[in-house]
Formats: structure tokens, C-alpha cells, sequence
């Protein structure tokens, strides 16, 4: 069997490396013999190719600093190659002609490794304990950042010793080093005028404020917000929407929310809200919260660093995770860690009790899921000239389970069979981490993308979409309310200036904003026309209320989905036959289970479009009953009550530890709090 090819990007990669190493190679031998053209020829291929490199292939950059071949190698050995040209195109005392200039050359680098220094101590002044948006942090001597080409090393050098390096190659044809000193003096003054750059931003008055001026600010900042419910959250930069689909029901709690993050990246990664965000990267930094009004931390995910910050004992935290479902995640044992669990509804109760994992009953909290308020319900067979059809798979998880996914083994024939109906039209949301751990459902993803995209170019009749221009309108609008504009090259600093306290209202109005793009955003689309839907806009929850049916696996968009009471289709991909597999997963009792050859297609789009032949409407009902609890009172209310109990068990928790300690130590003091909790000035150790 013969190998397989490259991919097309590692043959790139491969070409990019051959080509500048020849061109090394040559200038070496243009050098030595010498020959000028072959040295001119040689050293313009070798800075055109350090040019590809810093703009499309990044990638071989880092290889190349692993062989400590950086740029400043690459560029003294090709400023080096150059001078040893010069040197046997003359004379034998042509060395001090050119002495003066190969010490300019030196002193160029000298100033280019002084450059990198101050950079890297502008950077550390730069870096602050505590990261925040939707923050007034004016008090913080906030400032732009330095040049992009003052703080990375590989662009200054090319551009900052383009100069000379031009100049000696000009030198070289008529043996000209009037040239040669010309170019290396315009490298040496740009050098020195990006050092003084540099060393005026260390100036007392240009720096940020210290260390312990920004945590005495944060402290203050606390005492004069007085937070008491935060949701606290940790991960990589593809996991921000766990934390995303809990910022609405956090907005609308009772008492003051805050936002704790872990990660810089991070802040960027939250969605649009008004409440304030804090990024506490230092485990030091984060204990501070313990003497603040802080009293409950809502937790939609695990994670390693979720450990630190339950040490803090005068807050209390609960678990709420991103989903609920049938999957074993959705009852990890961490979740005893926590000093309650909040779920939506019986079915997660009974979840966490059968699986005996250490969550005890009495802490688990039914709250529903207060995201779903937005999940228009089911109003019969669909009423347009298409099924819209859902079809929203889950990724392949850490455990690799190939009854996790169903895109490797049934999504193409589920998207087939689909297609193959003329009235059906077909939205296609893959989850966001998606063939992140299996290639192949990746690779399966893009396959069905591409069958999407082939019946939208042989569907015929009329397809021209309609108010383009409102729908373009309302996106400028939606993007000027959620997106910061950043300067090219904004570090974390000057993105605290730009997103500082939002102005009055912002929230209402990004909700109008929001309701209004969607309405344009679904009224805009070709009639009938299949969709991959893969940005933030539209959201899930949109789309649930567009769709007639969704097909899905054993994830939380089926318990979410059935806020609807809408019919839903499981892919069994798990190799159980099906009364096993509706015995295993609770979730599927009232949905169409679907094999992997997708047979079942075609009589589950009987059923949507002629409700009187579904026999699962009732059972749907019931489930939705069992997984998301009561609709009355409605969840958000529920939610809130649960708030205020946990924070009133801390308030409780909190006078109790301060009256033990005013008994046992007579001479310390506490003083109650303005809110009526008493937090005591030193914590039990």
C-alpha cells in the first residue's frame, strides 16, 4: 500500500525550511568565493522567505527557536555572511575600511538584545495581579501598550535591520561602503529611538501602578461594590460558553454578581454583560475574596484550579454545571466537593443518588434551568413550506465512548437522508469542540459541511434573500453594543482601559439589540436553504425555536430541547439495542431513537409534519416534567431562592465563626458589615 501523501500545510512548512536553508547555503558560497550576483540573489531570497514565515507560517518560527535558530541567528549569520563578502571582494587592507562598520553592526545588536530586555521589564509593569472589565480602573494609571514591533523581537529585528542589511548588499556591486554606512547608521537610530521608547515608559510617572498599590485597589473596589453572589470559572479558551449560557440568570439574581476568572485569555472569551468580571490569576490574589462580602460562588464546571478557591471557608459554593444529561459527567464525583448541587429538575436528583458518587440528598437543590425562559413552546406542525430540522450532535469526550458523538459513524447518513427530502430544511450546529480529541469526527464534520453545501448549490427556484440590508444594519448595532474595538496590538492593560464601567442601561438595550438580529437574522436567509451554523450568533437556544424537530445524542441540548415539548430524535450509536439503550439514557424515554443508518428518517418527518400520528407528545411532556422540574414558579425565581438561602446559610456561617472568635479571643475586634453580616478581620486557620 503506498504511504500517503503530506498534507498540503506540511509540505509548505517543508518548502519554506529548504528554500531559506539553500538560501543560506548559497550566500555562504557567494560569500567565500566570492560572487556578488549569486550573494545579492541569495540574501534577498533569504529575507523574502523570513518574510512568508512571520506572515503565514508561524509555525516553522517556533521550530527554528527550538533549534536555536531564531531570528537573531538567522539575522547576525546573514548580516555576518554579508561582511565576509565585502571583506574578499577587496584588497587585503580592506579590512579597515570595514571595520567601523562591522562595529556598527555590533553595536545594532547590542542595542537589539537591550531592547528585548526593557521590553520584557516594560511587560512585567504591564502585568498586573488583577484583570478586569466592566470596571472603572482609571485609578490604575492605565495606558496604550508599546508598539507591537517594540515588544516582539522577530518583527524588530527584521524591520529595525533591514537598513543595514540593505545597505551592505548595496555595497556590494560597486564595492561602495559609503552604502553600507548608511544603512547600518538608519538601523542604529531606529534601534536607539525604540530603546528611548522603552525606557520612558519605565519612568515613575509612565508606569501602571505596583503590585501592592493595584491589590490595595482591588480591596477598596470590593469594600465598595459589596459582591455577593459570583460565578467563578475556569478553563481552556473553547470552554467559555459554559460560562456564557449562566451570565442571564446571574444578571437577574438578587444582590450584587461578580464574574471570577482565572485565566487573562479569559476575559475576552465572556460574552456581553454588564457584570463586573475579575481575573484573579494568583491563588494569593484570589484569597483576598475571603474577607470580602462575598458569600456564594456558582460553579458551571470543574476544573484544577477549582480546588483553590474552595479552600476559602467564608463563602459558600455550589455546583450548577454547564448541562445536564444522561452522561456520566453530568454526576462526576467531584461534585461532593461543593456544599450544594443545583440541578434542574428530579431526574438530576435521582441521577447523583443512583450513581453513589458522595453527593448527598439533602444538598442537592432543584432550581430548573433558568437559560430556557427564552425557549418559545411547541405550537404544532409546522406552518411554513420547510421541516426545519436541527440536527446538533455532541463531540466525541475525553473518554473517546464512540456512543458519545454520533457525526463518525451516523452523521453523514443522518445528513443524507435529511437532504434527500425536498421540504426538509436542514440547520447543522456541531459542538464547539468537535473533533478536538478524535480526528476522524472531525474529519466527518467537515465531510458533512461539504454535503451541505453541495444541496444548497443544486437546489433550483427562487432563493434570494430578503432585508440584507436591516439584517446588516442590526449587526453593526449588536457589535457596537457587545464588541470592544481594540487598537491593533492592544495588550491586557489597555483592553482594562477600553472595557471599563459600562454605561447605564447597556444591558436592556443589548437584549433588544439581540431579539431584533435574530428576527432580521432568520427572516434574511434564503427560503429553504440549508445552514451551518458554527459563530455565536445565532445561539442554540434561536435556534430551538426555529426548529420543528432536532436530532441530537445523549447530551444536555435534549433536556434543554424539551423546554419545547417539541418531538427530538436520539442517534443511537452506542451499539445497545434500542430498549437497553432507552433503559441506560433516561433522557431518550420520549424521543424517535434513530439507528446509524438513518433509516428512521424518513416516518420521523411523517410524524412532525402530522402531529396526530405522534405518539410521544404526552410522554415528551411528562420528561420535560422529570428533567427540568415545575413551571411554576418559573426557574429564575427558583434560582433566586436558592441564592438567597445559600447566602443567608454563609451569613449565618459568618457571625458564628465571628462570635467563637471574639469568645475566644477577648482582645480582637470585629466590626458587622453594613449589610448586617459580621465578617470577622482574621479568618480560623
Amino acid at each position: 500500500m503506498p504511504l500517503p501523501l503530506p498534507r498540503p500545510p506540511a509540505l509548505l512548512k517543508g518548502l519554506v525550511t529548504i528554500v531559506l536553508a539553500a538560501a543560506f547555503a548559497a550566500q555562504a558560497v557567494a560569500a567565500l568565493l566570492p560572487h556578488v550576483p549569486l550573494l545579492i540573489a541569495a540574501t534577498t531570497v533569504s529575507l523574502a522567505t523570513e518574510g512568508v514565515l512571520y506572515r503565514w507560517q508561524r509555525g516553522v518560527l517556533s521550530l527554528f527557536a527550538k533549534s536555536h535558530a531564531d531570528i537573531t541567528v538567522r539575522h547576525v549569520l546573514r548580516d555576518l555572511l554579508l561582511v565576509v563578502g565585502l571583506l574578499r571582494l577587496g584588497e587585503q587592507d580592506r579590512e579597515t575600511v570595514y571595520a567601523p562598520l562591522v562595529a556598527g553592526l555590533l553595536a545594532f545588536y547590542v542595542l537589539h538584545c537591550a531592547i528585548q530586555a526593557v521590553s520584557v521589564l516594560v511587560r512585567r509593569t504591564r502585568t498586573l495581579p488583577v484583570v478586569t472589565r466592566n470596571i472603572d480602573a482609571s485609578a490604575l494609571r492605565l495606558s496604550k501598550a508599546p508598539s507591537v514591533m517594540l515588544r516582539r523581537p522577530g518583527h524588530r529585528l527584521l524591520v529595525f535591520g533591514l537598513p543595514a542589511t540593505a545597505g551592505l548588499l548595496a555595497a556590494a556591486p560597486g564595492d561602495e561602503p559609503v552604502y553600507a554606512a548608511a544603512g547600518i547608521a538608519l538601523s542604529l537610530t531606529l534601534a536607539l529611538t525604540g530603546l528611548g521608547a522603552l525606557l520612558f515608559r519605565l519612568l515613575p510617572a509612565r508606569r501602571p501602578a505596583g503590585e501592592q498599590e493595584v491589590l490595595d485597589w482591588f480591596d477598596a473596589w470590593l469594600a465598595e461594590y459589596r459582591p455577593t453572589v459570583g460565578l467563578y470559572f475556569s478553563g481552556g479558551a473553547s470552554s467559555a460558553y459554559q460560562a456564557n449560557m449562566w451570565l442571564e440568570p446571574l444578571a437577574k439574581t438578587d444582590g450584587k454578581p461578580v464574574i471570577v476568572l482565572r485565566e487573562r485569555f479569559m476575559v475576552q472569551k465572556i460574552a456581553a454583560t454588564d457584570i463586573p468580571i475579575v481575573c484573579l490569576p494568583k491563588v494569593s490574589t484570589l484569597m483576598r475574596l475571603e474577607h470580602s462580602t462575598l458569600r456564594v460562588l456558582i460553579h458551571p464546571a470543574n476544573s484544577g484550579k477549582t480546588s483553590q478557591v474552595l479552600r476559602i471557608p467564608t463563602i459558600r459554593h455550589t455546583f450548577v454545571n454547564h448541562g445536564e444529561s444522561d452522561k456520566l459527567s453530568s454526576c462526576n464525583p467531584y461534585a461532593k466537593a461543593y456544599d450544594e448541587v443545583w440541578v434542574a429538575g428530579p431526574a438530576a436528583r435521582e441521577r447523583y443518588a443512583l450513581a453513589e458518587v458522595g453527593v448527598e440528598d439533602k444538598d442537592v437543590v432543584e432550581t430548573g434551568r433558568p437559560q430556557l425562559d427564552a425557549v418559545r413552546p411547541y405550537a404544532g406542525r409546522p406552518t411554513g413550506t420547510s421541516t426545519t430540522v436541527l440536527y446538533a450532535p455532541t463531540w466525541e469526550g475525553w473518554d473517546g465512548n464512540p456512543g458519545n458523538t454520533s457525526v463518525i459513524t451516523a452523521g453523514e447518513n443522518l445528513v443524507r437522508a435529511l437532504l434527500a427530502d425536498p421540504g426538509v430544511r436542514l440547520l447543522y450546529k456541531p459542538h464547539p469542540l468537535t473533533g478536538s480529541v478524535d480526528p476522524r469526527a472531525g474529519a466527518a464534520d467537515l465531510r458533512i459541511r461539504e454535503l451541505i453545501r453541495a444541496a444548497n448549490r443544486e437546489r433550483t427556484g427562487a432563493r434570494r434573500p430578503t432585508g440584507g440590508a436591516e439584517l446588516a444594519r442590526l449587526t453593526e448595532e449588536l457589535d457596537r453594543l457587545t464588541t470592544a474595538v481594540f487598537r491593533a496590538g492592544a495588550d491586557t492593560l489597555e483592553r482594562m482601559r477600553v472595557q471599563s464601567a459600562p454605561e447605564p442601561g447597556r444591558a436592556e438595550a443589548v437584549a433588544r439589540a439581540t431579539a431584533a438580529w435574530e428576527e432580521a437574522y432568520w427572516a434574511s436567509l434564503p427560503e429553504g436553504e440549508h445552514q451551518i451554523i458554527t459563530d455565536a450568533r445565532p445561539a442554540l437556544y434561536s435556534c430551538f425555536n426555529v426548529a420543528d424537530l432536532l436530532i441530537s445524542d445523549v447530551s444536555s441540548v435534549i433536556s434543554d430541547f424539551l423546554a419545547s415539548e417539541k418531538p427530538y430524535a436520539v442517534a443511537n450509536t452506542s451499539g445497545l439495542p434500542e430498549a437497553a439503550f432507552r433503559t441506560a439514557f433516561p433522557t431518550v424515554a420520549a424521543a424517535t431513537v434513530l439507528t446509524p443508518d438513518a433509516a428512521g428518517v424518513p416516518g420521523l418527518l411523517e410524524t412532525v409534519r402530522h402531529p396526530e400520528k405522534d405518539d410521544l407528545a404526552q410522554a415528551r411532556a411528562a420528561l420535560k416534567l422529570r428533567l427540568l422540574g415545575p413551571a411554576d414558579p418559573p426557574s429564575q425565581e427558583r434560582f433566586n431562592a436558592a441564592v438567597r438561602a445559600l447566602c443567608e446559610e454563609a451569613r449565618a456561617q459568618r457571625a458564628r465563626v465571628a462570635k467563637r472568635l471574639t469568645a475566644e479571643l477577648p482582645g480582637q475586634r470585629t466590626e458587622p458589615a453594613s449589610d448586617g453580616a459580621d465578617l470577622p478581620t482574621a479568618a480560623p486557620r
